[in-house]
């Protein structure tokens, strides 16, 4: 087994080890678009979730700059994403600069982030849709038939994570968990603002600290953002415990 099987196969038997230990679903998604950039040949990775009116949200992303890309894209309601979730297809877009006439706005504000290709790919349970997820790169051209098997299969887990507890198709339970995972994802951003205004970070960094101290202090990340925004837990003390943290591996 060479080193990317070995790896392929450590992520996924991570991820299905957090699925069956009813791990908190936006550290997992978090942890699989971080995965997904990792093992593919891309820059990074978006994951887009539609509520039950059929709008999409970004849920997790690898980097702030594929969240901002994602939150432009939704905003203007134009890109190979909102595409893919409305086609329920996989849409492969090998250089985007050539695309600028049928995505005015988002081809040209993608390149300027940095990106030269997407590749979305439909996330749904059977024929129900439930969002893309995306892939983002920073050189022209098509990925590889194994690595868009690779980013389906990731594709399909991220499914099966939000719908982890149904073994049946019922839309109204599966619309509900879909909205509660959104509503997590709302509850980790407004956290994050927290931190970020408290201790002059980034919103990227501001992350790392929620993460941070959640996974040192066996919490699940919603809950522990749920805590900050309540102002139950002080911003304070996570960002104190990250300086730690910092200053002892120095």
């Amino acid at each position: 087994m060479s080193r990317t099987e070995r790896d392929v196969s450590r992520v996924f038997v991570a991820l299905t080890g957090a699925l069956v230990n009813g791990e908190d679903v936006v550290e997992l998604l978090t942890t699989l678009t971080g995965e997904c950039a990792r093992l593919l040949d891309v820059a990074s990775a978006g994951l887009l979730l539609a509520d039950q009116r059929g709008v999409l949200h970004v849920m997790a992303a690898s980097s702030e700059r594929t969240r901002e890309l994602e939150v432009f894209q939704l905003q203007r309601e134009e890109g190979p994403c909102r595409d893919s979730y409305l086609a329920g297809a996989a849409i492969s877009v090998p250089d985007l600069a050539a695309e600028t006439d049928r995505w005015p706005q988002f081809a040209p504000h993608a390149l300027a982030a940095g990106f030269a290709s997407v590749h979305a790919l439909p996330m749904r349970l059977r024929e129900l849709k439930l969002g893309t997820l995306n892939l983002f790169g920073t050189s022209v051209g098509d990925l590889n038939p194994e690595d868009v098997s690779l980013g389906q299969a990731f594709a399909d887990v991220a499914s099966v994570a939000l719908v982890q507890d149904r073994t049946s198709i019922d839309h109204t339970s599966i619309n509900t968990q879909l909205q509660r995972a959104l509503t997590s994802r709302v509850v980790l951003e407004q956290a994050k603002g927290v931190l970020a205004q408290r201790g002059g970070l980034e919103m990227h960094e501001a992350f790392v600290v929620l993460r941070r101290y959640a996974r040192d202090h066996n919490l699940r990340l919603t809950d522990l953002a749920t805590s900050v925004v309540a102002r139950q837990v002080p911003g304070r003390l996570l960002l104190k415990h990250a300086r730690t943290r910092t200053t002892s591996r120095t």
